[in-house]
């Protein structure tokens, strides 16, 4: 039906960047809010950034000002720019997206996970 594919991740050094971005495949009517979250060893999941279809964000206090969240409605994607890395950002990073299908159901979509390692 809908399929969430992650991109980016990887490694970096503290004080550094990167980016991941999520890609939505399938039989899409329209995609409401999305959102980045992040789940470290031994650490439950919890959310770093949303976004509504409206654009308003909203953040985790631990990123504000260092991480950004986009959208590209028109290509269904989402990304997550991370600066300012810090070695407490290590976590395997998931994306989620509620979608309306093409047959009118809702769906919560979640991604596979991308890691980012940061080291100090």
């Amino acid at each position: 039906q809908v399929q969430l594919v992650e991109s980016g991740g990887g490694l970096a050094q503290a004080g550094g960047s990167l980016r991941v971005s999520c890609a939505a495949s399938g039989s899409i009517a329209s995609i409401g809010g999305m959102g980045w979250y992040r789940q470290a060893p031994g650490k439950q999941r919890e959310r770093v950034a949303t976004i509504s279809n409206t654009g308003r964000t909203n953040y985790v206090d631990s990123v504000k000002g260092r991480f950004t969240i986009s959208r590209d409605n028109a290509k269904n994607t989402v990304h997550l720019q991370m600066n300012s890395l810090k070695p407490e950002d290590t976590a395997v990073y998931f994306c989620n997206m509620q979608v309306v299908t093409n047959a009118g159901r809702y769906l919560e979509v979640w991604g596979q996970g991308t890691l980012v390692t940061v080291s100090s």
